[in-house]
């Protein structure tokens, strides 16, 4: 019996009913694959090559506006605020003081930063909104001292659009970060060290109960129908049955700030840690550590590789940061990537039982991204050329770039061996806070820690000896190709070692 098709085919605990079920799968799913199979040898005995078809690389959801109307309304808005704040000639935020001034040569920092925004504002693409240093820091002014909401502008019909705001920092940035002078300015320490300190403060803000303003049943709330719809999609499941609230009948549901709700704990049986009741097969398998959407899988990695998207440098001695032991631990090991979006769950859980080697947070950019030239043919949300979006497709690259905890677990189970753990805080999100210490005792699906205040993504590597089968929601198992986009749930069947 193949273990891949017991394990996999089915998330339940094993009833003598769904044990039927699952060999009658297996049985029609393995004439399907000798079928195929015996196919592929034609194809091959006639000097041809398979290779599975093309996925789609990225998706947006969440992280920008997916239609013109919401983008444009979005803009419109800020724009009415931005001009009524310098009407007024109203004083920055001591936050937004404290980075502009940062970026002023006059108060002894780098002349290159502020030369750099100038420049910024220059090779942007026509569609950018802010179109100077001022507006940005009038911008930052408002946006700040708002918590995350929903839009809901009207399409062309008239029909309303509900779409979240959920970074909205990050679509301020987006045009600006995909230039050449943002490269180099986005990634001086000094810039990254004034930009964090600005988040902090946004973070600060997101703590107190007047960030909850969004949390409710309003237009423009999370707890609104347009909210819950993009709360409840790619079956996260009923709010209220899935996450805990501290008062589920009020209309901010309990919470007492933006972050609370952000960090929001699952209830008790919404994510049970996957199982089997062989204890052989149960100590092989591996559960997704974040709730996300599969991104990349590679094998055999190197020290210094080249894979990924077209023209990003992919790098094990970077991603750990420059650590020569644990980088030589994965060297011609596997590499996974997914990514969460606004609306998941955002505390992260261990994928094996075992015991914390390491756990680190490294410093990094904020909205450092690698400029393209648009979006590719066969982008999921933009036509060819779009300059949008830049930082997700650049997600590969900020692995080694960005923000982000390192946790080291040495797996019970020596099939598994070293698992490394690698959280990578994206733009405004790059708070990432650790739950977990050197020496701790770690079981299957315990919580690592969590990221604030936005969306993410994160990887997972195995070693080279790891003998790893991956979920068929993660490759397919007839063509082998990546299932990209699968949102696959925390604490669920991700892999298989043997």
């Amino acid at each position: 019996m193949n273990r891949r098709r017991i394990l996999f085919l089915s998330t339940s605990r094993g009833t003598k009913v769904e044990q039927q079920r699952n060999r009658d799968i297996f049985s029609r799913t393995t004439m399907i694959i000798v079928i195929y199979s015996l196919l592929l040898l034609c194809v091959v005995a006639q000097g041809q090559t398979f290779k599975p078809g093309k996925t789609t690389l990225i998706r947006y959801g969440g992280w920008l506006p997916s239609s013109k109307e919401a983008y444009d309304s979005f803009f419109s808005q800020l724009t009415d605020k931005v001009s009524d704040h310098r009407a007024k000639a109203l004083s920055h935020i001591p936050a937004v003081a404290a980075f502009a001034t940062a970026m002023n040569a006059s108060s002894g920092s780098d002349p290159k930063m502020i030369d750099f925004f100038d420049q910024i504002f220059l090779q942007a693409a026509p569609q950018n909104e802010i179109k100077d240093f001022d507006s940005l820091l009038r911008s930052l002014d408002i946006l700040l001292v708002q918590p995350p909401g929903f839009i809901v502008p009207r399409d062309p019909d008239g029909n309303p659009i509900g779409e979240p705001i959920g970074v909205p920092v990050y679509i301020l940035f987006d045009l600006l970060s995909n230039t050449a002078a943002a490269y180099d300015l986005f990634r001086m320490p000094a810039f990254n060290v004034a930009m964090k300190e600005l988040l902090d403060s946004w973070g600060t803000y997101l703590r107190t109960p007047d960030s909850t303003k969004t949390l409710t049943t309003l237009t423009g709330g999370w707890f609104s129908d347009y909210g819950l719809a993009y709360l409840q999609a790619e079956q996260r499941g009923d709010f209220n049955s899935t996450y805990i609230s501290p008062n589920p009948e009020e209309m901010d549901r309990g919470f007492t700030s933006w972050d609370h709700f952000f960090t929001r704990e699952f209830q008790p049986d919404a994510r049970p840690v996957y199982s089997s009741s062989d204890p052989a097969i149960d100590a092989g398998i591996i559960v997704s550590a974040c709730e996300s959407a599969v991104l990349r899988l590679d094998h055999n990695v190197q020290l210094h590789d080249q894979f990924w998207l077209k023209g990003q440098k992919y790098s094990l001695y970077d991603m750990l940061d420059h650590n020569e032991t644990a980088t030589e631990a994965f060297i011609g090991g596997t590499v996974y990537q997914a990514f969460l979006s606004p609306a998941d769950y955002h505390r992260w859980r261990s994928p094996v039982s075992g015991t914390i080697v390491n756990a680190v947070v490294v410093p990094g950019t904020y909205y450092a991204v690698l400029p393209d030239g648009g979006a590719e043919e066969g982008d999921p949300d933009f036509k060819p050329g779009s300059p949008y979006g830049a930082l997700i497709r650049s997600q590969s690259w900020l692995t080694q770039s960005a923000t982000r905890a390192i946790i080291y677990i040495q797996a019970d189970n020596p099939k598994i061996g070293l698992v490394g753990f690698i959280a990578v805080g994206m733009v405004e999100v790059s708070t990432c806070s650790l739950a977990v210490g050197p020496g701790q005792r770690i079981e299957k699906g315990a919580e690592l820690g969590s990221f604030h205040f936005g969306g993410s993504t994160h990887t997972l590597l195995f070693g080279p000896n790891t003998d790893i089968t991956f979920n068929d929601d993660i490759v397919d198992p007839v063509t082998g190709a990546l299932q990209v986009n699968t949102h696959i749930k925390v604490r669920s069947a991700l892999a298989q070692a043997s």
